[in-house]
């Protein structure tokens, strides 16, 4: 049998497990980007887990572990807690298996990852209004019905189920030299790392795993600076899927051993990301699916020979995407708000739209007040929001305000 150097799965049950995932798992397809490559300077591949049934990676460590369950196991069904992905995963197994599956929500999910659970067949129930209130109830019902809990990464069966996703990496680029993978409770990497690590190892080369999380909700590297899981106090992340406060025991055994390393991004960078995948390749990922090519954009990641980014997920709610549309655009430089202080006389606004159009800047949005704060009596402020085409025409913009003897300034300054 393959040995592991780590606390993971050996190659030989990650093998095993790719037999009993693809009953349920997709074989995702692999897609090449010309814009990723030419930022980073080395071919760059898309690993479309977006894609998956489901909407993710999660059903294969979910069907993984509930495949394993006894058969007195299986009449007490399972239970499990999730804001979204998790959530639907088990219950899509649930159902592949016949086992009924209850699982506990936040008040606040998005209404299309409730529906879908709830569609799977799962017996939702709602509680709380962050994702330890549904684990904590999840735990409390495991211990009172008898239900099997189902983690959602921190268990060798989930690890195992996540790591059959290495193999078909490795089997779609050969010629691989560094995976990126965003990283939540850590379930994930853990199982890409076992298996790259250890087909590398198996052919004598080596590949580089690195992973990433949002800054805001980033517990791995702290704990890896103390050598131990350690819970941190999370900030708000529009990437809510891979917002977990502490590492899984198991998860950052197998991480700090096989994992070369953590990096972070902004808020701004997963933005740009999203916007990114959806304009040049044309996929739709969730913001905790996209923090790999955020890595890339934002340069937090080198590399000199093929690269994997691993877009994880692709449950996005509608209207959080046109949230973060809007942001990503402001990020990346294409609107632009500015407030322009004008002479309370007639014509004053005409004259505005005129310059705006003359550098073509589309205006979306106008407000044209008397009663903004330190305004002169013979003073109205305009705020107005354009689209532009970057940061040559945004700066095009501004100069032709200034022209014609505006003062325009940048509205969050």
């Amino acid at each position: 049998m393959a040995r592991t150097p780590f606390a993971g799965p050996t190659l030989d049950e990650i093998e095993a497990a790719r037999d009993v995932v693809s009953r349920v798992a997709d074989l995702t397809p692999m897609e090449s980007s010309r814009y990723l490559t030419e930022v980073l300077g080395a071919p760059v591949f898309l690993k479309c887990e977006n894609l998956q049934r489901t909407g993710s990676y999660k059903i294969r460590g979910a069907y993984n572990r509930m495949v394993q369950l006894t058969a007195e196991e299986r009449a007490r069904g399972v239970v499990a807690a999730s804001a979204g992905n998790h959530a639907q995963g088990v219950a899509f197994a649930a159902r592949e298996l016949g086992i009924k599956a209850t699982i506990f929500m936040p008040l606040g999910v998005a209404l299309p990852k409730l529906q879908a659970t709830r569609d799977y067949g799962a017996d939702v129930v709602l509680r709380g209004n962050t994702v330890d209130e549904p684990l904590r109830a999840a735990a409390e019902f495991a211990a009172e019905t008898g239900a099997v809990l189902i983690p959602p990464f921190d268990h060798k069966d989930v690890i195992t189920g996540q790591a059959t996703l290495g193999l078909e990496i490795y089997d779609q680029v050969p010629d691989l030299e560094t995976v990126i993978v965003p990283i939540g409770g850590g379930g994930l990497i853990a199982g890409v790392a076992s298996a790259i690590k250890l087909r590398a190892a198996r052919e004598g080369r080596t590949v580089r795993v690195i992973g990433v999380q949002a800054e805001n909700a980033a517990a791995y590297p702290p704990s890896l600076t103390a050598g131990k899981p350690t819970e941190i106090v999370m900030a708000a992340t529009i990437a809510d899927g891979i917002a977990v406060s502490k590492p899984g025991a198991l998860n950052f055994d197998i991480i700090r051993d096989a994992v070369d390393e953590v990096v972070t991004v902004a808020e701004d960078d997963i933005a740009r990301a999203l916007l990114m995948l959806l304009e040049r390749a044309k996929l739709v990922v969730e913001p905790a699916g996209a923090v790999a090519v955020a890595a890339i954009l934002s340069g937090k990641v080198t590399a000199t020979g093929p690269t994997v980014a691993i877009l994880s997920g692709g449950n996005i709610d509608p209207l959080l995407m046109q949230r973060v549309i809007s942001h990503g655009l402001s990020a990346s430089d294409r609107y632009l708000k500015l407030k322009i202080m004008l002479p309370d006389r007639p014509g004053q606004l005409a004259r505005t739209a005129e310059l705006l159009a003359e550098a073509n800047a589309n205006v979306v949005e106008v407000l044209h007040t008397r009663h903004g704060h330190g305004l002169q009596l013979s003073q109205v402020e305009l705020d107005v929001s354009v689209e532009t085409r970057g940061p040559d025409h945004r700066r095009e913009v501004i100069e032709v305000l200034r022209a014609a003897g505006y003062d325009p300034v940048l509205a969050d300054e």
